[in-house]
């Protein structure tokens, strides 16, 4: 068991760790904060943020299985987070180029979780729309990129997409 002077100190190095870890992984230093988040964590599995920010750098540096199993764990615990939800659409896509029928699905499913909690969550219907034109399911992915469109009327992306996937529904 811990004396408080021991457990004062844990707990200072972990606040250290996880608040650089954060502070890097905002800075698009990613690699650098999985080394700090990791160990962040290993002092406080149970720590929510510390788990939630080291999926969402696990997915930035393509560990995605690694991600997928934290944010699982965290869905668990809070089924009600739209960022746990999106993220965990990101780490069960993973390589979107690469991803099998399967994986696509649970992406899906997942991305539209986090929009029935919070139908504007920014970039979640763009996510689907993007999926689904990779499927070759054009339709589907009109409708999804317009309800991005409907959540961001500035999404240049999403409008050229649209077009160019209407453009193309034409010739077939």
């Amino acid at each position: 068991m811990k004396s408080n002077a021991q457990q004062h100190k844990a707990d200072s190095k972990f606040k250290a760790l996880f608040h650089r870890g954060t502070e890097l992984l905002h800075r698009g230093k990613v690699q650098e904060a999985v080394t700090l988040l990791e160990e962040a964590h290993s002092l406080k599995p149970e720590h929510f943020d510390a788990s939630l920010n080291l999926s969402g750098a696990y997915i930035l540096t393509k560990k995605f299985k690694r991600a997928a199993l934290l944010l699982e764990k965290l869905r668990d615990q809070a089924p009600d987070n739209v960022m746990v939800w999106t993220n965990l659409g990101a780490a069960y896509l993973g390589n979107p180029i690469l991803a099998r029928d399967e994986e696509q699905l649970q992406a899906i499913a997942a991305f539209e979780r986090a929009l029935v909690l919070d139908p504007t969550a920014p970039n979640v219907a763009y996510n689907i729309g993007l999926i689904y034109r990779d499927r070759r399911e054009y339709g589907m992915a009109i409708s999804w990129f317009e309800r991005a469109l409907a959540t961001n009327p500035n999404d240049q992306d999403a409008q050229n997409l649209i077009a160019k996937l209407r453009e193309m529904n034409g010739r077939t």
